[in-house]
């Protein structure tokens, strides 16, 4: 089974508004531009993403969005849950009701799997993303100047 689209849409979003939201609000547009999100869906998800607080808006000129509390206390695991996704692995949708409304022979392997990569989206913030976004581009930008570097030299 994989992440649909909403869960995985939302977190890019959010990475992008934390990437690029210090200097001040970022609106849905500039999200939908960067990411090649339709805008009408990142309205969506940022309704609900607003519901859960891990947004806040502001309105008028020069309005847009701001993360709702800090990236560092907010998992990627709050994110999916916020948009009602979630990976679920069973079934029965954890019912227990997958074998002829019985509990099935792999429900307890593949309700297992469910919570380990729940327990595993937890544990990662969006601050970490935002590091390793960064990080990446570090690194990048050092491969950028060996490369020219070693042009140059030739």
């Amino acid at each position: 089974m994989r992440l649909s689209t909403k869960g995985r849409y939302a977190v890019t979003a959010m990475l992008d508004l934390a990437l690029n939201g210090k200097n001040g609000p970022v609106t849905l547009v500039e999200i939908s531009e960067n990411q090649g999100i339709s805008l009408s869906y990142l309205e969506q998800l940022f309704a609900a993403l607003r519901t859960k607080e891990l947004v806040r808006g502001v309105r008028g000129p020069g309005g847009g969005y701001y993360l709702g509390k800090s990236a560092d206390d907010i998992s990627i695991a709050n994110i999916i849950c916020a948009v009602d996704e979630w990976v679920e692995f069973t079934r029965c949708g954890g019912r227990q009701n997958c074998s002829g409304g019985a509990r099935c022979l792999t429900h307890t392997l593949w309700d297992d799997l469910s919570t380990e990569i729940f327990n595993f989206l937890a544990d990662i913030s969006l601050g970490d993303l935002v590091r390793r976004n960064l990080g990446k581009k570090d690194e990048e930008e050092k491969l950028t100047v060996v490369a020219s570097s070693d042009s140059q030299a030739a």
